[in-house]
């Protein structure tokens, strides 16, 4: 989990006790914390007249000013726990390279095209934000569920990394495809869509490569200057609470700036959050239970699994805002997308850490809440 939870788990239970009865009370209350938040973001968008034109005044890649900070807040921390000298051992991993290219890039667009048009066929506007939604692969709060769960971090960075540079090549030529191409050759009505390659450039260099580079060169002359056990041991452990801090702050006020669209349209929430929830699932499933049968021990299966199966709805709803405009069927679809998404996967990092002792006997990179070696 994270720091600031690991350092606080219980050591008066048996070593051999289910992981979550070795969860500090802040850890296994975690998803309220969470929760609460997206409430609170809810009823300050409802009911404070004009926030989400204060939040949305200044903005940074199309994303709002304070959940831009908020996001480059909840990234260092977790940036700055990767042993960048050890990301070698990742970029030799071809399995797990090319899986998750796979799951990302083939299966998980793939999946959302079909799940929008089996749940949202007389929907044609939430449908083609669902399909958005599907390209915009997950490049920031992937970090966080990934850490909570314990995968392996410098795996995480890479396909990170990688999510980036095919966003930027891919994006506009995958919509292309799954708007107009896909459904045209299938005989269903097409979508004609223009996506700006600038704004999705800008979106990674700013919230992918402003906390990658602080975190590099925070542990670099922090080793240097004092070496790897003080690093690792006396200075993380002080950052580390702030990627919650910023994880709490971003939920706030993501929220908070679309509260009145999805408190206005509950009906329209519940029948966008079918097909979301069922691609949560399968992609998580899926790619967990493919990690395991191509042996990639927990560590790197809990990375694959979180990487496919996290979006990256900042650059969603940036896209279908800037596409189709700030009130459009396909900017709602990309706002119901984090109200499902960040309490879906809170539970699946339970389910993760719960997997993790029953389906990994003997695997080194089985986390010990109790005590970890990293």
């Amino acid at each position: 989990m994270s720091d600031a939870v690991r350092e606080t788990a219980r050591t008066d239970v048996p070593a051999d006790a289910p992981v979550l009865q070795k969860l500090s009370t802040l850890d296994r209350f975690l998803p309220v914390w969470i929760v609460a938040a997206m409430a609170l973001g809810l009823a300050l968008g409802r009911w404070v007249p004009g926030l989400d034109d204060a939040l949305s005044a200044v903005e940074v890649g199309d994303v709002s000013l304070p959940i831009a900070i908020g996001l480059l807040l909840m990234m260092y921390p977790v940036l700055a726990k990767v042993r960048y000298s050890e990301l070698d051992r990742v970029t030799g991993d071809r399995k797990l390279l090319l899986a998750s290219l796979a799951l990302n890039w083939l299966l998980g667009p793939a999946l959302m095209f079909a799940l929008a048009w089996l749940l949202l066929p007389d929907l044609p506007e939430y449908r083609t934000g669902l399909i958005i939604v599907g390209l915009a692969r997950c490049i920031a709060m992937v970090l966080i569920w990934n850490d909570l769960s314990c995968g392996d971090r410098e795996a995480a960075a890479v396909l990170v990394a990688i999510n980036s540079v095919f966003q930027i090549a891919a994006f506009a030529a995958l919509g292309w495809f799954y708007l107009q191409v896909l459904p045209g050759w299938l005989g269903l009505s097409t979508t004609s869509a223009e996506f700006s390659v600038w704004a999705i450039l800008l979106s990674v260099l700013v919230f992918l490569g402003i906390p990658l580079l602080a975190g590099f060169l925070t542990r670099t002359i922090g080793e240097r200057r004092r070496g790897r056990a003080w690093y690792e041991e006396r200075f993380l452990p002080r950052i580390g609470p702030i990627a919650l801090y910023g994880l709490l702050f971003t939920i706030v006020m993501l929220f908070a700036l679309q509260g009145d669209a999805i408190t206005s349209n509950p009906w329209d929430v519940a029948r966008i959050a079918l097909p979301l929830l069922a691609y949560f699932a399968l992609m998580f499933g899926g790619s967990f239970l493919l990690g395991m049968r191509l042996g990639l021990g927990y560590a790197k299966t809990a990375t694959l699994a979180f990487t496919a199966a996290g979006n990256n709805f900042e650059l969603a709803i940036a896209v279908a805002i800037g596409t189709f405009g700030v009130t459009s069927g396909q900017a709602l679809a990309g706002v119901v997308g984090p109200l499902i998404e960040v309490p879906v996967l809170v539970g699946l990092v339970y389910v993760s850490l719960w997997a993790a002792r029953r389906w990994f006997p003997g695997d080194p990179t089985v986390p010990d809440l109790v005590r970890r070696t990293r």
